[in-house]
């Protein structure tokens, strides 16, 4: 009997150690890193005989039958097998499937339904188990990043697999102002977003370079405020069906009181100042013209335009912005100012709240509970509404709006550390964490709904948008589905890079566009010596490529080298790796291995020289390219010696820290300069 409790409390123990293991144990390349995760010896084989059956108390359109679908033209495409079973439907009913997926019930597509979901896979069937086919459409993502190859055949490990998410709102908001997004665009990055569990997208819609929803009541916001490029109703209703086809809620903001200078170009009569003539912004930043909230017609307006609109939308939150007003109308304004004593207002904030709180009334009447950012947080706003968190005390750290409005007793949504257009590396944003040690209580807890990546269009366009989204989105990802405990560095890059090569099968075209701005650059020669520059290039970072938001008009060139070059350079990250690693143990592979690359960029300015001919974009590259191949000669020459000369160490870090030319300034830093800097240290003190 004793030998039994023993074999028992040991097995016991060995489960509960096995489902503790963190994603650094497993050669599993998972994102967002599940729940638990046990793993056994052995595979299930892949071949044209793979069959699906559903077990759903579903209807006949349900969405698992539609992913269950795309899952097989997925697992067709990535593998080249041609898998016999062409589609998933209720008729469908195979022998000893391979995959046997079991639901309770369809989910609708709203916050707070049941996401959880289990993998059971051993050597000849797969069974996903899960309460809404939300859940089982997760798992099947889940199952698609399990795929692997062995002994030269791509096989399903054998795994066991529960996981549910920790936050419940997961979101990407993309700025369709700014830069209009065409439907592909958006469509593909959906496709992204449910590839890596995230289910809100915020649609920004608005903004002071235009208004991007057809509204046939007030044809003048897209005659004269629109550029001609926005969605028609139907394209939204057709967006939003893809998304919750893809279990992904939408959430759309119409931006006011400000951010409104293309809004009151097409109704001037609704302004804050009446003396100036509205036009659509070109330039980015924040705008003076707002919305007069003393107007009787203002309100009339915003009633016409929600009451037509929000049928579009059928999830219960609905985005007014509500940021960045500086009131500085408000102030100029002698009817607005009387309005405010009148009425007991002390300040713009107090207007604003008054705003607000008509307008919730107006979204009320039409089903809807206002979200906004955390501007509108005031002592008389509804505690209904969501607050948005986008500032905080420290930068990074989730010591934020989101705390005080939890307290305050706020449902609200965290985005401050997650804005991803500041092109910080996704180490950042993979140490952001939302909560952290701060004391809440289990309500307060309650209240924090999860996060959103903000991605503002200012400097992207549809053809760079994905490049600023993906792959560090799939980081945050995990940051809002997985445990505050998965937070390992290396093994989160190392797993990311992986999840880049899947999510281009999505659709999304961060790697190959990149190929296509190269070639523009190039005129079409040979991009190498290009693609090896970029590679250890990175863009500005929180906004200083676009200092004051003057550089650069919304129809200026986005198609220049540094919107080639990606946040967390490919070669860079390796070579700073092994610098790291040479610094510790001066091994000679290590060693061989820098070198190649210094052999490679020490003939960029030569190479891109002999482009130059016959593509004259790459003349206001050449000074950095040549900055680039004399610290490189000097490296390669100092490593193959072991030692620098103090001449050479003041050459290497004057044109490490050297600033690029006004005239030709790229907009890009050199991603491998603080690591050279510490190399130089050495080879100069050996």
């Amino acid at each position: 009997m004793k030998k039994i409790i023993t074999l028992l409390f040991i097995n016991l123990f060995a489960f509960n150690l096995f489902a503790q293991l963190k994603p650094q144990d497993f050669n599993l390349n998972l994102m967002p890193w599940p729940k638990s995760v046990q793993i056994q010896d052995g595979f299930l084989n892949i071949d044209k005989n793979f069959t699906i059956n559903v077990i759903s108390n579903s209807d006949l359109n349900s969405k698992i039958y539609i992913a269950s679908t795309q899952f097989l033209r997925n697992l067709t495409n990535k593998t080249g097998i041609f898998i016999d079973q062409g589609f998933v439907n209720v008729t469908v009913k195979n022998n000893k499937p391979s995959l046997l997926i079991s639901v309770e019930k369809t989910a609708e597509i709203k916050l707070g339904i049941d996401e959880s979901y289990e993998i059971s896979i051993s050597n000849n069937q797969i069974k996903i188990v899960a309460k809404t086919d939300v859940g089982a459409m997760h798992a099947l993502n889940t199952l698609m990043q399990l795929l692997t190859v062995n002994n030269g055949s791509f096989v399903f490990p054998t795994v066991t697999i529960e996981d549910n998410p920790r936050f419940q709102w997961r979101g990407l908001m993309i700025d369709a102002a700014r830069h209009f997004m065409p439907v592909e665009v958006i469509k593909r990055n959906l496709d992204a977003m449910a590839y890596v569990k995230l289910n809100v997208f915020h649609w920004h819609l608005s903004d002071d370079q235009g208004f991007r929803i057809e509204s046939k009541k007030l044809p003048l916001l897209t005659q004269k405020a629109s550029d001609g490029q926005y969605y028609t109703q139907n394209q939204i209703k057709d967006i939003v069906k893809y998304a919750g086809d893809r279990g992904i809620r939408v959430i759309p903001e119409i931006d006011i009181p400000g951010h409104a200078s293309a809004f009151l170009t097409a109704y001037p009569e609704l302004a804050s100042n009446k003396t100036r003539v509205n036009k659509i912004e070109r330039y980015a930043g924040v705008f003076n013209p707002t919305l007069d909230p003393t107007l009787y017609e203002t309100y009339k307006l915003l009633d016409i335009l929600f009451g037509e609109i929000t049928p579009l939308f059928p999830d219960l939150y609905f985005h007014i912005g509500g940021d960045e007003n500086e009131g500085k109308d408000w102030s100029e304004n002698v009817s607005i100012q009387n309005f405010m004593k009148k009425n007991n207002l002390k300040d713009n904030h107090e207007l604003q709240t008054y705003f607000n709180i008509k307008l919730q009334k107006i979204l009320s009447k039409y089903g809807k509970t206002l979200m906004g950012w955390d501007e509108i947080m005031t002592d008389d706003m509804p505690k209904n509404a969501i607050i948005h968190s986008w500032r905080g005390k420290h930068e990074g750290l989730a010591q934020s709006t989101l705390i005080e409005a939890a307290k305050k007793g706020y449902k609200t949504v965290l985005s401050n550390g997650f804005y991803i257009d500041r092109m910080l590396p996704a180490s950042h944003y993979y140490a952001t964490e939302p909560i952290g040690d701060i004391k809440l209580s289990n309500k307060e807890k309650a209240n924090i709904l999860g996060g959103e990546a903000t991605m503002w269009s200012e400097l992207v366009t549809p053809l760079t948008i994905d490049s600023r989204i993906w792959p560090r989105t799939a980081a945050i990802a995990e940051r809002f589905w997985s445990s505050k405990e998965i937070n390992d560095i290396e093994s989160m890059y190392r797993r990311m890079a992986i999840i880049n090569s899947d999510l281009e099968q999505t659709g999304v075209t961060h790697i190959k566009n990149k190929q296509a701005i190269l070639r523009n650059i190039s005129n079409y020669q040979s991009v190498e010596t290009l693609n090896n520059l970029s590679n250890i290039s990175e863009p500005f970072k929180i906004y200083s490529r676009n200092n004051g938001g003057k550089e650069y008009k919304t129809y200026s060139p986005f198609t220049l080298f540094a919107d080639a070059c990606n946040v967390d350079a490919k070669d860079a990250l390796h070579f700073n790796s092994l610098i790291n690693k040479y610094l510790l143990d001066h091994d000679k592979n290590i060693k061989s291995e820098l070198l190649a690359y210094l052999n490679i960029w020490k003939n960029t300015d030569k190479e891109l020289q002999i482009l130059r001919a016959k593509a004259p974009i790459i003349e206001t590259i050449l000074p950095y390219a040549n900055r680039v191949s004399k610290t490189a000669k000097i490296f390669y020459e100092g490593l193959q010696s072991n030692r620098l000369s103090k001449q050479q160490f003041e050459d290497v870090i004057t044109l490490l820290e050297l600033k690029e030319n006004p005239k030709d300034n790229l907009d890009v830093t050199l991603a491998i300069s603080d690591s050279l800097k510490q190399l130089a240290e050495f080879l100069t003190n050996n």
